[in-house]
């Protein structure tokens, strides 16, 4: 059993398939050096918890007499040499839908081939994946709410039932031999700020997790757009890598929103429905990793000036919601969604920066980075991928601000130069008067700076430039 995005032992499909097809199963992680030699940083919130997650997985594996074997190499060489060693007649794994990952697998399948031996793998990510939802026509579908009626259409509690793992764990192979568990350092990288954030890896945390969400689910519709408030379920990284099944999470979802006690797990169970969308969208459309899913927008032509990027990443555009939240990821890995939407809206339609650029810096800091979901997003808020915004629905930053964080207490958590502005000013804090400006604390230019562009202006500047793509030549 080679584990990847689905570190638990409970609820896990190619496991599952693994402990009841045979007598004796071998498990491992691969610390691929074929994805971490090329992270940014050696310093990467998404390395701890994965370790953390493989070191909980180990345990867990243990207490139930099995064994975690833990590698740090090229997993396209590593899987193949280690089944050969151990003489098995199969490899389980699940479905990972990511290009990269694909041509990984396709490269190890070939080489197990060779061999003899089979490469076996199941669907565990997601509920429905690659042609599961289909149109009428027998098409892959491109606009989400049709998507979502045939999604709950087609839903019954077969798709939502949990893998009994337990009763095949006797199948589990013991330790061959005694091994050191690979430390942080082993692997080449250093610890975060993770523990202080309160996020921990782990089926164990994911459950803690699950627990404080469920009581909440109820007012997720109420309060999800909210960034100063606890509304989201703060899953995202236990689903991205495997710690909870989504199997779990649908059901809790579709039994809440059934008993028509709320609307919040129905709008819940809509966000997971998205994440299914998007991977669909990946699998029928890898073209989408490096262009526009609307072709035609690949033709726009960014200016793309380097130093409002750069003050995009660094959060000191000016505009206090953009930036608290670009704060918010850079010093903890993590963003609100609506403001993922804003910021998004702002690099591409303020700044005039191409989309993919902002789409790879989540990519390097989100700790809940998801390839599908994350250029999903991108390119909605673009207006360049399937089921987008318009092209003319620009976020205006302030107003967004003043609706979503309307006592402006996120920008004071991330922006503490501005704790002095009220509630009105801190929005756009460049409208105050000199003296009030004085009075707060807040000098434009001085402690806090002036708006890098002019809204307004750089709207019609947006305007213009998608204009002259959809007219064409």
């Amino acid at each position: 059993m080679w584990f990847r995005r689905d570190l638990r032992f409970a609820d896990n499909a190619a496991l599952y398939a693994a402990l009841k097809s045979a007598r004796r199963v071998h498990c491992v992680f691969v610390y691929d050096t074929g994805i971490l030699d090329d992270l940014p940083s050696r310093t990467d919130r998404r390395v701890e918890f994965i370790w953390q997650s493989v070191e909980a997985l180990g345990r867990e594996l243990a207490s139930r007499g099995g064994h975690l074997m833990v590698l740090h190499e090229a997993a396209r060489v590593a899987i193949p040499r280690l089944a050969g060693e151990l003489n098995v007649s199969a490899v389980y794994a699940n479905h990972d839908y990511e290009p990269a990952a694909t041509a990984r697998d396709a490269v190890v399948a070939d080489a197990l081939r060779q061999t003899g031996i089979e490469f076996l793998t199941r669907k565990d990510q997601v509920i429905f994946e690659k042609n599961e939802i289909l149109t009428q026509g027998n098409t892959p579908f491109s606009v989400f709410t049709p998507y979502k009626n045939a999604w709950l259409k087609k839903l019954t509690p077969f798709y939502l039932s949990a893998y009994p793992v337990d009763r095949y764990a006797a199948n589990l192979a013991t330790a061959t031999e005694k091994s050191q568990p690979l430390t942080l350092a082993d692997i080449g990288f250093h610890s975060t700020n993770l523990s202080a954030l309160g996020v921990a890896g782990g089926a164990v945390a994911a459950k803690r997790v699950l627990a404080d969400f469920l009581p909440r689910m109820a007012r997720y519709r109420e309060y999800r757009d909210f960034p100063a408030r606890k509304g989201p379920s703060y899953l995202s990284v236990h689903l991205r890598f495997g710690t909870i099944s989504i199997r779990e999470l649908a059901r809790a979802a579709r039994e809440q929103a059934e008993d028509g006690r709320d609307e919040g797990a129905a709008t819940w169970l809509s966000e997971l429905i998205w994440r299914d969308f998007y991977f669909m969208i990946l699998h029928h459309h890898p073209r989408v990793v490096s262009g526009a899913f609307k072709p035609a927008y690949d033709a726009i032509r960014w200016p793309d000036d380097p130093a409002l990027f750069a003050a995009w990443c660094e959060g000191r555009t000016g505009y206090p919601i953009v930036d608290a939240a670009m704060r918010q990821i850079n010093q903890t890995g993590y963003m609100h969604n609506r403001l993922r939407m804003i910021t998004a809206s702002f690099l591409a339609k303020d700044l005039l920066v191409d989309w993919r650029k902002g789409e790879k810096y989540f990519a390097d800091h989100l700790i809940d980075f998801d390839q599908a979901a994350n250029n999903g997003g991108w390119q909605w808020a673009a207006s360049t991928g399937c089921d987008a915004q318009p092209y003319f629905r620009i976020f205006n930053p302030v107003t967004q601000s003043q609706k979503f964080d309307p006592d402006g207490a996120f920008i004071r958590r991330y922006l503490p130069e501005l704790g002095g502005c009220d509630s009105k000013a801190i929005h756009a804090p460049w409208q105050m008067s000199a003296e009030a400006q004085k009075k707060a604390g807040a000098l434009i230019g001085h402690d806090y700076p002036a708006p890098v562009v002019d809204h307004a202006a750089a709207r019609l500047r947006a305007l213009e430039l998608y204009k002259a793509v959809r007219a064409g030549p």
